[in-house]
């Protein structure tokens, strides 16, 4: 990688790092707040409602705004037919989920849902008006713009989410949130971006651009589905309340496996796109990307899950003990989420949007076994099944990306394996603290004191090149 590439690339991961740690981290204050102040009916209404919006979302985006950012000469006629077709795929979903809205009250035999979906879906066309806005800051890999705008969006309307929560909204409180962020952010992409969509739509652009987004579009229509099946399996054969339990601990997980995610996905598919032809470059940055990330991944999330009975307890009360249980659980299951998007990112930067679906389509038939276990066994059954099916899904994702590169799946585990041995023995260290007799309070200090040493300890004394060079990377940014 070039010195000025990878400049570029540090430069990207650290302001898209900021971002989502903004983003996430504001959302981490604000729900410890709202959790405090809200059931866990409350979040199961919002996790239901939330089942449709998500679903729609991967519909509105259509694979477009991945064909943008891969596209090298992408031009003004292209941003303004993608305009086009989110604003009016969105226009055209929101009127099926108006409509079929008391269809989804009846199923989930929650009447309050009608109304609840129908205000909530309005995030989709609010959405939508900002999509390509979004996908020009990211294909110049501006992430210190959508920094600014992830802070003030996300502190304003947790304000607001947070005041109507103490006047007595509930559930309301949670989609006014919801649609209060979208419109700042939307608003604020149009200020920054100085950019303004025209009506003019290519035939020639829509062909070019759905001919390798399609396949995106339905890759990640089957992964989103798939992913809410989750949800609607515990809303429809448990209770709302259990949902909102469930909803919780993968919002935990989330925080962490999600946001280094999207981090990863959204800086590395853009700069990988763009040495796309060299392919020794590409595979010694993938390489680096993987060992990096993952070694972030494996500490923050397995730790997390050690450490989850006290932190909750402290965090949000005691009336959300369910979702400490499966918290470590979906921590474990989500420790492969980074290296499952990396070495997809892989085939999407080859081109391979085709190998991208077939993989999808038999990864989720599957993960219909978790699905079922959930339905007819029970949760805590479900989410070990789940852990497995993902290390399933591990070994064909990067068969094939190992294939086209020359980075085999037991490469990538070699490259790996260092930072799930450090993340077990942290978590080995403080998981049978929480058997003391002491306070939550107590434990919860001492097992993150424990941790940190025990991590620092481990890293210096075998001097692992993961740990120097993040540590490199950090002290460069000062």
């Amino acid at each position: 990688m070039s010195e000025s590439l990878k400049q570029k690339t540090v430069k990207g991961l650290g302001w898209s790092a900021l971002d989502n740690a903004a983003r996430y981290g504001m959302q981490f204050v604000i729900g410890i707040v709202l959790a405090r102040l809200l059931l866990p009916d409350d979040y199961g209404l919002l996790g239901l409602t939330g089942i449709f919006t998500i679903v729609c979302t991967a519909l509105v985006n259509g694979g477009f705004t991945t064909a943008l950012i891969r596209k090298k000469d992408a031009t003004d006629d292209d941003y303004n037919t993608v305009f086009i077709c989110n604003l009016v795929m969105s226009l055209l979903l929101y009127a099926v989920v108006f409509f079929c809205a008391p269809l989804i009250a009846e199923f989930f035999s929650r009447e309050e849902l009608t109304a609840l979906v129908r205000v909530s879906s309005l995030g989709l066309i609010i959405g939508a008006l900002g999509m390509v806005q979004q996908t020009r800051l990211t294909k110049r890999i501006d992430f210190k713009t959508q920094t600014k705008i992830t802070i003030i969006a996300s502190a304003i309307s947790g304000a607001v989410g947070i005041g109507m929560a103490i006047i007595g909204f509930g559930v309301w409180a949670l989609v006014a949130q919801q649609l209060m962020s979208h419109a700042l952010r939307t608003i604020q992409l149009y200020i920054y971006n100085r950019w303004l969509p025209r009506l003019r739509f290519s035939i020639e652009s829509f062909h070019n651009l759905f001919g390798f987004g399609w396949k995106m579009m339905v890759s990640a229509l089957i992964d989103t589905v798939w992913k809410e099946l989750y949800q609607v399996v515990v809303g429809k054969f448990y209770t709302s309340a259990t949902l909102g339990q469930y909803t919780r601990g993968q919002h935990y997980a989330k925080l962490f496996s999600q946001n280094l995610t999207t981090v990863v996905q959204r800086v590395t598919y853009p700069v990988l796109s763009s040495i796309q032809d060299d392919k020794e470059r590409m595979v010694s940055a993938y390489r680096r990307i993987i060992r990096t990330s993952m070694f972030i991944t494996a500490v923050t999330l397995i730790f997390l899950g050690a450490v989850s009975e006290p932190l909750l307890y402290c965090m949000i009360g005691p009336k959300w003990h369910e979702a400490a249980t499966y918290l470590p659980l979906i921590c474990l299951s989500s420790t492969l989420y980074p290296l499952h998007a990396i070495n997809l990112n892989m085939l999407q930067v080859q081109g391979r949007s085709d190998l991208f679906l077939g993989l999808e389509i038999l990864k989720k038939l599957i993960g219909l076994a978790p699905l079922f276990i959930g339905a007819f066994v029970g949760i805590i059954p479900m989410l070990w099944t789940n852990i497995v099916t993902g290390i399933i899904a591990y070994f064909l994702n990067s068969y094939y990306s190992g294939r086209l590169l020359g980075y085999s799946s037991w490469m990538q585990l070699r490259d790996i394996a260092p930072s799930y041995s450090l993340a077990f023995t942290i978590a080995l260290s403080v998981w049978f603290m929480k058997y003391l007799p002491l306070s939550n309070w107590i434990i919860l200090p001492m097992q993150i004191s424990v941790g940190i040493v025990v991590f620092f300890s481990i890293c210096r004394m075998f001097k692992m090149n993961e740990y120097k060079e993040i540590m490199d990377i950090l002290r460069k940014r000062h």
